[in-house]
């Protein structure tokens, strides 16, 4: 399949984007347009980094975040993103279903809502939903409608897949060693067309995996109860009043969390709400650490202080201390942006 003669040489520079940083807010604010919301659910150091290519019609991306991390937003209005687990120590909990390792996962104007395993690498494309449907009728390709405005795991035919993977290897070796040669209009050209053939072979064999009864169930279960947990106020809740607002026994309620985001109601409260803290801290506010960490629930400081710690790599205070000395860097953060030479 070629797409050069429905798809003209696109003069636009490409541009290249790098950054690393060890907190996951300022990764997260590296991500660009895409309108995306990350919470640590781990505890540990955090260490990410993100690139990301931009072609005149295709963004290659390659995103790799030490701890489990939950994901929440858009990658924008009209956006078609696929993308491919590439390394990981454990599940990815995709829109409340599991991700199997050979599954790809799509997301066609839709929300963006799952978890990520520690030690996590992922890679794909993201272009527009429009220009995947205009291909799709000049090339007489059927698309999955089905999973139009869903975030889904999908099983797709291997060949295509295979080579979608070799060619976000070879772009990645490229942006290394020799990332002059994305001035080339005609390379540009060339790596555009072999990514929107692997794709256009891809979709027509899309099957997506059907959330079981029990997967949505579930799913709905821990929405109710996370949406109860973010909009709790000034007063923390207690487990046992979460429980009785969904209908669930805390058996229950602890498996369907497992399911989902690979993590126990417990567990995902608190990092949440030391996430919340951590903003507070982070923007320099006058408030004392207790205070904060009371506002959040928090009535025990010690073991606070030791959780903060635990999940952060240093204490509140010392976070709070950075952002009251120097409040435009909360944390360290390199990036580096090229363009081709033309202007």
């Amino acid at each position: 399949m070629a797409l050069s003669p429905t798809l003209p040489i696109q003069e636009s520079a490409a541009s290249l984007f790098q950054a690393s940083s060890t907190d996951v807010d300022e990764h997260c604010a590296g991500l660009g347009r895409w309108r995306l919301s990350y919470d640590q659910i781990s505890a540990g150091a955090f260490r990410g980094s993100f690139t990301q290519l931009s072609l005149p019609r295709v963004e290659v991306f390659r995103e790799i975040t030490s701890q489990q991390v939950r994901q929440y937003g858009q990658l924008g209005a009209n956006s078609f993103g696929i993308g491919l687990p590439w390394h990981g120590d454990g599940e990815i909990n995709c829109n409340g279903a599991s991700v199997a390792g050979a599954q790809v996962i799509t997301c066609i104007d839709a929300e963006v809502d799952m978890c990520t395993p520690k030690a996590f690498e992922f890679r794909g494309v993201v272009t527009s939903a429009a220009l995947i449907e205009e291909l799709a009728a000049r090339l007489d390709i059927e698309l999955p409608r089905t999973v139009w405005h869903q975030l889904r795991a999908m099983e797709m035919a291997e060949a295509p897949v295979a080579r979608l993977r070799a060619h976000l290897a070879a772009i990645q070796e490229m942006i290394t060693t020799a990332p002059e040669r994305f001035d080339d209009a005609g390379v540009r050209q060339a790596l555009e067309d072999a990514l929107l053939v692997d794709i256009m072979d891809m979709l027509p064999t899309a099957r997506p995996t059907a959330p079981g009864r029990n997967v949505v169930a579930r799913k709905r279960t821990v929405d109710r109860a996370r949406a109860l947990m973010h909009g709790s106020g000034d007063r923390s809740l207690s487990l046992l009043e979460i429980c009785k607002a969904v209908g669930a026994s805390p058996r229950k309620l602890g498996y369907c969390f497992q399911e989902v985001l690979g993590t126990s109601p417990m567990h995902y409260w608190r990092a949440m709400r030391l996430n919340r803290v951590r903003r507070d801290l982070k923007r320099g506010t006058e408030a004392s650490v207790y205070d904060v960490a009371v506002q959040h629930g928090f009535w025990h400081f010690s073991q606070f202080s030791l959780d903060y710690k635990r999940h952060f790599s240093e204490l509140p205070s010392e976070t709070l201390r950075r952002a009251r000395s120097s409040p435009a860097i909360c944390t360290s953060w390199t990036s580096h942006q090229s363009t081709s030479s033309s202007p």
